[in-house]
């Protein structure tokens, strides 16, 4: 660039350089191509910069060579990237499930589609940093899988409790599947086993009755009664759903298949030594 000043020879870096590092890069994906220019993917060459630091150069009578200089938008090429890959974008659905009374609806995921836009990325990037004749980068359309399966959905509902207040079931789901029903006696009018999701909050084998403060419970109302006192309902084992309510064995066998308790949800003692160690505390139970 000797003789030239530097109007002069940044117009000749503008005429030579971009032959080489500013040419479009054809964007092939599954066969499908388009050219992107390189100032779309980010790039962007310093001419005045480069000039600037050759004069400096010369100025201190130091053997000018011109350094490239340039940068690469990050944002501005995710950008494109992005833009490159949505019309070949299927978004993947997740499974989900439907906790029922008598049964679990399974609905199975989709797989989507779409291009690995990280690769892609990379690979643009490899190619405005070390341009090849051809010019071009590859991408692939490939499967998305789903991020929530119904493996996954199984292992998170791994167990299950429904209760059926109506026809005096209650039901003991794994995995998404119905394994064991069990007959039950729930609460009596007025006091009945209330609707909703619950939790097993706590477990205990043979508990004591720490009794409400409640008009029915007379005069053992606030009282403990231990698990050795005839008086004490709550036999063998106990479910605790919170707020006084629970699953737990009886000795008024009479009782099941009936609305007779007080709120809780009675078992056959049998049944509900079976059950207890079958379920987790956390367990979701729904009570309908």
């Amino acid at each position: 660039m000797s003789g030239l000043d530097s109007a002069g020879a940044t117009a000749k870096l503008q005429a030579t350089l971009p032959a080489t590092w500013e040419r479009p890069i054809t964007v092939s994906i599954d066969g499908q191509d388009q050219q992107v220019p390189s100032a779309d993917l980010g790039q962007t060459v310093d001419y005045n910069g480069m000039v600037s630091s050759a004069f400096k150069e010369a100025a201190r009578h130091h053997r000018v060579h011109i350094r490239l200089s340039r940068s690469i938008d990050g944002k501005k090429l995710r950008a494109e990237v992005t833009k490159l890959g949505k019309p070949f974008y299927k978004a993947p659905r997740n499974s989900r499930v439907v906790l029922g009374v008598t049964r679990i609806k399974r609905i199975h995921g989709r797989t989507g589609r779409g291009i690995n836009s990280s690769k892609l990325r990379q690979k643009v990037i490899n190619e405005l940093r070390h341009p090849t004749p051809t010019r071009i980068v590859h991408a692939r359309v490939g499967r998305i899988e789903p991020a929530v399966t119904l493996k996954t959905l199984a292992r998170r509902y791994s167990t299950y409790l429904s209760v059926d207040r109506d026809h005096f079931k209650l039901r003991l789901f794994k995995r998404l599947r119905l394994v064991k029903t069990y007959p039950i006696a729930v609460g009596m009018a007025g006091l009945e086993t209330p609707r909703g999701i619950r939790h097993v909050l706590e477990k205990q084998v043979n508990p004591a009755w720490h009794v409400p403060n409640s008009p029915w419970a007379g005069s053992l109302a606030g009282q403990t009664i231990p698990a050795s006192d005839p008086a004490d309902p709550l036999k063998a084992r106990w479910l605790g759903l919170g707020d006084g309510i629970g699953i737990h064995g009886t000795s008024e066998d009479w009782s099941i298949g009936s609305r007779a308790s007080h709120g809780c949800i009675r078992m056959h003692v049998s049944d509900v030594i079976d059950l207890y160690p079958r379920v987790p505390v956390g367990t979701p139970v729904l009570i309908h």
